[in-house]
């Protein structure tokens, strides 16, 4: 295939990865950012992009999950683990949406409020209907694509609005010292010798590798795969067809790197290094929040300045919302096998996440969201290794990722290149080689011991707080 070809068809890929990378530049990551900025400077850059390594990793696995399976994660827990397992993790990931659209919800109203003057609840009630009537026209169960592609235009839009801003506050800020930006990119040693420093970078990797993008993004690939598999055969068996894996797999990979380095990586360092050109150093920088750096902001470099952050603020938390609601439609529909209207699925699973987002908004208003919105990023750290156990488990699985290549409709796909081992079988094995199999447990042995980390220094006594 010509170079032109090539692209003309990785064009037609755009769109997952985009959808993907929302849940890697919500407000949450403002908000642990901004902290991590004002504190320490540039040192924890390093945080930031080894957690998008962290990302990458996961992600790459969801989408190998969802292509060859057919299923996303949910629909894989219940189809080959025990009940009770599937409660548990039915439960902690239903928690982690829960924290995740607290992050998004707080996120947006504050934003609503700089830019309108909006109450924060009246914030918080405007953030329910809108995700609601856009959701209404995303239908991936439906076997047109129209309305797939529509949405995923819609949160690309949504993600360039977000991207274009931070570029502009990028330009507004004066960074002296180039190199010692640079230089937080490499790992700092004051991630261990401050327990803060560690609370914090605990809560950029919950902010960065979210437990509900596993689910999102095994499931999100489904669309190209069907559409595959039904213009060509006419049907959708159970798996996917050994053609459309094929057709697909290789691209989603690459759309889905690609979109998670230029955006998920460059807004999240955008943000950090926003916050450390204005807040470091500044009176009162530990209590640095989403409102104070506005205003700082809007201080130190000029009103503009202020306005481009809230608007930021405000696209990302759309965008987030609609990511965040849709993740949690996958969930229930996966784990309890929900056979409702999707408007209603969406409604209840909107409602069981914005129930809390209320209640803290209510009771702890302005004093205390900093805090709040940075606890529930450090809760997502805390349950990604329960969620992320069976995504690893499913991919090193060679009976569940394997895929037959005796039907008659993928007869041509065979050639004398074609493995004997693999002809013998009739599977093609797509499970974990044994090095991504290791990469895979050493970044869920690092996510789960750096967790523990955490708690054992609550329990001496340690001083973090936000």
């Amino acid at each position: 295939m010509s170079v032109t070809g090539i692209m003309s068809k990785f064009a037609r890929f755009i769109g997952p990865g985009i959808i993907i990378s929302v849940a890697y530049m919500d407000p949450g990551n403002y908000s642990t950012s901004v902290s991590g900025g004002a504190q320490f400077q540039y040192q924890l850059l390093f945080a930031i992009f080894i957690s998008n390594i962290f990302a990458v990793v996961l992600q790459c696995l969801c989408v190998k999950l969802g292509t060859v399976t057919g299923r996303d994660l949910a629909e894989n827990c219940r189809q080959h683990l025990p009940h009770k397992l599937n409660v548990i993790i039915f439960f902690f990931a239903e928690l982690a949406i829960i924290a995740t659209d607290l992050a998004e919800v707080v996120g947006t109203a504050i934003a609503l409020q700089i830019l309108f003057g909006f109450p924060l609840l009246l914030g918080v009630a405007f953030t329910i209907f809108d995700v609601l009537i856009i959701l209404i026209f995303y239908k991936p169960e439906e076997q047109s694509m129209k309305q797939v592609r529509f949405f995923e235009m819609f949160v690309t839009t949504l993600v360039a609005a977000t991207v274009v801003c931070f570029v502009l506050e990028l330009f507004k800020i004066s960074v002296p010292d180039k190199i010692e930006l640079f230089e937080g990119f490499l790992p700092s040693k004051v991630i261990f010798q401050d327990k803060q420093a560690m609370y914090i970078s605990l809560g950029i990797l919950g902010a960065t590798v979210m437990p509900h993008s596993l689910f999102l993004g095994s499931s999100v690939v489904k669309p190209r795969i069907n559409e595959y598999d039904f213009k060509k055969y006419g049907k959708l068996n159970a798996q996917p067809s050994l053609a459309a894996i094929k057709y697909t797999l290789n691209y989603s990979y690459a759309e889905l790197i690609i979109s998670l380095f230029l955006i998920a990586t460059f807004v999240n360092s955008a943000i950090l290094i926003v916050a450390a050109s204005t807040l470091y150093g500044q009176p009162d920088a530990e209590d640095a929040d989403l409102t104070s750096i506005y205003n700082l902001l809007s201080y130190y470099i000029s009103p503009a300045a202020g306005l481009i952050f809230a608007l930021a603020m405000l696209f990302s938390g759309q965008s987030a919302g609609v990511i965040c609601t849709m993740a949690g439609q996958i969930v229930s529909e996966g784990f309890l096998r929900w056979t409702f209207k999707p408007w209603v699925t969406r409604l209840v699973t909107r409602l069981i996440a914005i129930v809390p987002c209320f209640f803290v908004a209510a009771f702890f208003g302005e004093k205390g969201i900093s805090s709040i919105l940075n606890l529930s990023q450090v809760v997502l750290s805390l349950i990604l290794p329960v969620v992320s156990a069976p995504l690893i488990y499913f991919t090193s699985n060679s009976t569940i990722m394997s895929v037959s290549d005796t039907h008659e409709q993928n007869l041509d796909e065979a050639s004398e290149n074609t493995p004997l081992a693999t002809r013998a079988t009739g599977k093609i094995n797509y499970a974990n080689s044994r090095w991504l199999t290791i990469t895979s447990i050493i970044v869920w042995a690092i996510i789960s011991g750096l967790n523990c980390y955490l708690v054992i220094s609550f329990i001496v006594g340690a001083d973090v707080h936000i």
